[in-house]
């Protein structure tokens, strides 16, 4: 079977981070792509769930009791940065 060559534009800081992580597996850049390539022939897609960034219970029960404190015509509200600070100082 030939070979040949893939070029691939990404975030250099992105680069750096993989090379120094497949460096940490014994592996090279070129390599782990073949690895990421076959793994996806092997899926039939891609080796890996993608999905939209959902956020959880926690994150979704905060979001909830924000918007009851928006409702509260009684609940504290700051009108500058240095109103909020001496309201946390305390």
């Amino acid at each position: 079977m030939g070979m040949t060559n893939i070029n691939v534009r990404t975030d250099e800081e992105v680069k750096t981070r993989c090379e120094n992580l497949f460096e940490s597996l014994g592996l090279n850049m070129s390599t782990a792509v073949n690895i990421f390539l076959r793994q996806s022939l092997r899926a039939n897609g891609l080796p890996f769930e993608v999905k939209a960034d959902v956020p959880n219970e926690t994150t979704l029960a905060a979001f909830r009791e924000g918007e009851e404190i928006l409702k509260d015509p009684s609940a504290k509200g700051y009108r500058s940065i240095e109103e909020l600070r001496k309201a946390l100082d305390v």
